[in-house]
């Protein structure tokens, strides 16, 4: 798979700057597009992006994952994104969030607070001063806020 490859060669990139790797994206089509979104715990810049962008891109010229013409794209993930792994809920810890839930969780479904982390695939949130837990397979989005 393509974006397991990508991952390998990217992480230890990441690293030398402690930048996160919150997801990548493989767009198949008339014009392919591979998608790399990093988090800067400090501020995610377009000078971080850029040296990420030169970076793997020269690596992945070296080690050619992809066997033809594609577009590379390195960004942050955004103010309001949605989560997508389990991984983000540690990466976006102290920023505000929304979850909602599939069935009821303590009597709701809908969640608006500081997001804490996940251990043991359990999310914690800080709502109105009190500490909740959320359990991962329960949740039916995640967002953040801003």
């Amino acid at each position: 798979m393509i974006e397991e490859k990508v991952k390998e060669l990217v992480l230890p990139i990441l690293e030398e700057r402690n930048l996160k790797l919150v997801d990548i994206e493989f767009i198949k089509g008339a014009r392919p597009v591979l998608r790399i979104y990093i988090y800067n715990p400090e501020g995610t810049t377009i000078e971080n992006c850029e040296w990420v962008s030169r970076r793997i891109g020269a690596l992945l010229d070296i080690e050619d994952p992809i066997p033809y013409p594609y577009i590379l794209e390195v960004s942050s993930p955004g103010l309001d994104r949605k989560l997508k792994n389990k991984d983000e809920y540690n990466i976006f810890k102290g920023r505000d969030i929304r979850i909602y839930t599939k069935e009821p969780v303590h009597e709701k479904t809908s969640f608006r607070g500081k997001l804490k982390g996940i251990e043991n695939d359990v999310i914690k949130l800080e709502e109105e001063g009190e500490t909740i837990d959320i359990p991962y397979d329960k949740v039916s989005s995640a967002k953040l806020e801003f």
